[in-house]
C-alpha cells in the first residue's frame, strides 16, 4: 500500500514540474514572439525584408526580418552633447574600416552630418553614451553585422517615448543639430519666417527666422528654444 502511494506522490511531483516547465517555456515563447511583433510593427516591415531598430536608452541594436528578430547586440550611443540621430535612414555606404571605427562601417543618410554603425577600438565602452554620435559595436558583432545587411537597408532610431524627440524636449542653442532642430525648422517655414533648407542644423538662418518670429508675437528676443517657445509654436510631445 505504501509502495502504491509513493508511486502517485511521484507521478504527481514529476506531472507537476513537466506542466511548470512546460508552461514557462510557452509563456516565454508567446513573450518572444510578442516581443519581436511589437518591434517590428515599429518599422512596418514586409515579411521578406531586413530592417535595423536602434533603442537608444536600451542600448541595443535589433536585426528584424519581417516580424522575427534575427538577431540582437549590445551598443554605445552618442554623448549628450553630441546624440545619436533619432529618426528613420537608410544603410548608403558600407566600408571595411580600422582604428576608431572597428572592423567595418556602414554609413546613414543623416543630412546634417556623418553618422553610422561601426566597430569600435574602445569595447568598454559598450553600453554608454560614448560617441560623438554614432553607434558603437563590438567588432565581432559588427562584421557580422555587416554580411547580414546592405546598401539600402533602413534603420529606425529611437531614443524614448516621444518619438523625434526622444525622451522629451531639449533646450535648443545655435550650433545644435538634430530631428527636432528640423521639426522647429519646418515649424517656422509654415508660419512663413524660414527660408532656408530643413537640414536639422541650428544656424544663422534658423535663428533669424526665430527672432522675426519673436518681434512679431511681442515675445523676448532669444536664440535658446525651450519648452515655453515650443509650445508657443504649438509642438506638442506625443506618445
Amino acid at each position: 500500500m505504501k509502495k502504491w502511494f509513493f508511486i502517485v506522490i511521484l507521478v504527481a511531483l514529476f506531472t507537476a514540474i513537466f506542466y511548470n516547465i512546460h508552461h514557462s517555456q510557452v509563456e516565454a515563447r508567446s513573450y518572444s514572439q510578442y516581443y519581436a511583433w511589437e518591434r517590428s510593427m515599429i518599422m512596418d516591415l514586409k515579411e521578406d525584408e531586413t530592417g535595423i531598430l536602434i533603442e537608444i536608452n536600451e542600448k541595443r541594436l535589433y536585426l528584424i526580418k519581417g516580424n522575427t528578430i534575427l538577431k540582437t547586440y549590445p551598443i554605445a550611443t552618442g554623448k549628450p552633447g553630441s546624440p545619436t540621430p533619432i529618426g528613420e535612414w537608410t544603410i548608403i555606404h558600407k566600408a571595411s574600416w580600422g582604428g576608431g571605427f572597428g572592423a567595418r562601417w556602414m554609413g546613414l543618410d543623416v543630412p546634417w552630418g556623418k553618422y553610422g554603425i561601426h566597430g569600435t577600438n574602445k569595447p568598454g565602452s559598450i553600453g554608454a553614451n560614448a560617441s560623438a554620435g554614432c553607434v558603437r559595436m563590438n567588432n565581432k558583432d559588427v562584421k557580422e553585422l555587416f554580411e547580414l545587411v546592405s546598401n539600402g537597408t533602413r534603420v529606425v532610431i529611437r531614443g524614448g517615448p516621444y518619438g523625434s524627440f526622444g525622451n522629451g524636449f531639449r533646450t535648443l542653442l545655435p550650433g545644435d543639430r538634430g530631428k527636432d532642430v528640423m521639426i522647429v525648422q519646418r515649424r517656422l517655414e509654415q508660419l512663413g519666417y524660414y527660408q532656408g533648407t530643413i537640414d536639422g542644423v541650428y544656424g544663422l538662418g534658423m535663428e533669424r527666422a526665430l527672432n522675426q518670429w519673436q518681434k512679431e508675437k511681442g515675445l523676448p528676443i532669444t536664440n535658446k528654444i525651450t519648452q515655453d517657445i515650443y509650445e508657443k509654436l504649438e509642438i506638442e510631445l506625443f506618445d
